[in-house]
């Protein structure tokens, strides 16, 4: 069992702030417990907050070129890892393999796909009469996904957020924290 005690915050894994707070991931299908995962505190969230703060400043300027390359690398390492994706769903919500990997790893991917030929013909800005309406990224947004469609939410959400130049933070369920 390799627990995960660790978050990602600021381009990388880092210690609870507050150390010594887990809870088991449970195997539905078996009732087993697969690892132990950390349970953050208040002051983590306002690490992740700060860090994602001060990326703000410099990714709420990327051009449309850079965001829609970043989504395409997001897609092509996504489709690289849809296997192992697919099995971590599956270890984590109980459905079947065959389900994880198609429906559950797939959908996530399609919401990927979706938003990165969005935002290649996506107009930020827009005349409208005597009027310019300017669509610009608002800062930080903060994220909560439910256990049973895991990918999904997560794809739904971070997708648009880097196609806005939103920088995040993500919460996964405590159920499902492998697959986000």
């Amino acid at each position: 069992m390799v627990n995960r005690m660790q978050f990602y915050i600021d381009g990388g894994w880092v210690d609870p702030v507050v150390k010594g707070k887990s809870t088991p991931v449970v195997n539905p299908a078996t009732e087993e417990p697969m690892y132990e995962i950390a349970l953050g505190s208040r002051a983590d969230v306002d690490k992740a907050v700060a860090a994602a703060k001060r990326a703000f400043a410099t990714y709420s300027q990327t051009s449309r070129e850079e965001r829609v390359a970043l989504l395409s690398k997001i897609v092509e390492i996504y489709k690289g890892r849809m296997k192992e994706i697919g099995a971590a769903v599956s270890d984590e919500m109980g459905a079947p393999l065959p389900m994880a990997e198609k429906l559950q790893a797939g959908a996530g991917l399609g919401h990927l796909m979706n938003t990165l030929e969005v935002l290649k013909k996506y107009e930020f800005e827009e005349t409208m009469g005597s009027a310019v309406v300017v669509r610009e990224p608002v800062g930080v947004v903060g994220m909560i996904t439910p256990w049973n469609w895991p990918l999904n939410q997560i794809a739904c959400k971070v997708a648009p957020a880097l196609a806005a130049g939103c920088t995040m933070i993500l919460k996964p369920s405590e159920f499902t924290p492998t697959s986000a």
